[in-house]
């Protein structure tokens, strides 16, 4: 059941990595050729660049995809917080693998919402983000905290 629910999973993230890059693609050609590619904490932009830089985001979640499937085909090499045993082995190996999964499922909905306020940004200078990054880098510190006492509880 867990590879049933792995090989949805994976189809998922491949499936937000394509929807990033036709979204990106989508919105190209409407963007002018100047576009923000920095925000401060309030949101207002404060680096611009060329419009090419819009495909920057897709690269990174193409990346973080691959970097991700490498760490998938040897867990060994991954960092875990707790001593790996023959014995926690293969529960250590699981909780990997939901949270490497997780862990990209929000790195790219993120990206999807930086690339979205940043397009959005271009012609409404009162655009706000869908979602504010705070709430995002909560959601990936919470995620931590859950997996950490998943490690700890299954040491």
């Amino acid at each position: 059941m867990e590879n049933i629910l792995f090989i949805i999973s994976d189809i998922f993230n491949f499936g937000l990595l394509v929807f990033l890059w036709w979204f990106t693609i989508k919105h190209y050609k409407t963007l002018p050729q100047t576009i923000p590619v920095h925000f401060d904490f309030d949101g207002k932009a404060d680096g611009f660049g060329s419009k090419k830089y819009s495909f920057l985001m897709p690269v990174f979640a193409t990346v973080f995809y691959f970097l991700f499937a490498f760490v998938f085909r040897d867990p060994e090499s991954a960092n875990y917080p707790v001593k790996i045993t023959e014995e926690n082995k293969d529960a250590q190996f699981l909780i990997m693998e939901i949270f490497i999964r997780w862990l990209y499922i929000l790195i790219v909905m993120i990206i999807l919402n930086i690339q979205d306020y940043m397009f959005r940004y271009v012609f409404d200078e009162n655009a706000k983000p869908k979602v504010p990054l705070a709430m995002s880098i909560l959601t990936v510190i919470g995620s931590l905290v859950v997996v950490f006492i998943f490690t700890g509880i299954f040491k």
